[in-house]
């Protein structure tokens, strides 16, 4: 049993839409990679150049943040849940 991954809205465009999609790997990385091999142009979206986690991007495996982790290094097994959830900036004046 793979690895479900919760994809926010803004990148279900990838995705067809879907809300959740199946992914493999070992690693947090490894998911990625697959979910780009399946749906193109997602993974620039969750990584950047250098190939780390955007800082707008927050990754977690089973509602754990990845950061506090291994990050991308951090291993997933069948069964686990990943969420991607984009940080959302803004604050309210007085």
């Amino acid at each position: 049993m793979p690895v479900t991954v919760r994809i926010p809205t803004p990148l279900r465009k990838f995705t067809g839409g879907a809300e959740s999609v199946e992914a493999n790997g070992t690693t947090v990385g490894d998911l990625v990679q697959d979910l780009e091999s399946r749906h193109a142009g997602i993974q620039e979206r969750i990584c950047d150049e250098a190939g780390k986690v955007r800082r707008f991007v927050n990754l977690f495996l089973n509602g754990d943040d990845i950061r506090f982790m291994s990050s991308l290094d951090t291993p997933v097994k069948d069964g686990d849940e990943i969420s991607i959830v984009p940080a959302i900036a803004g604050g309210t004046t007085a």
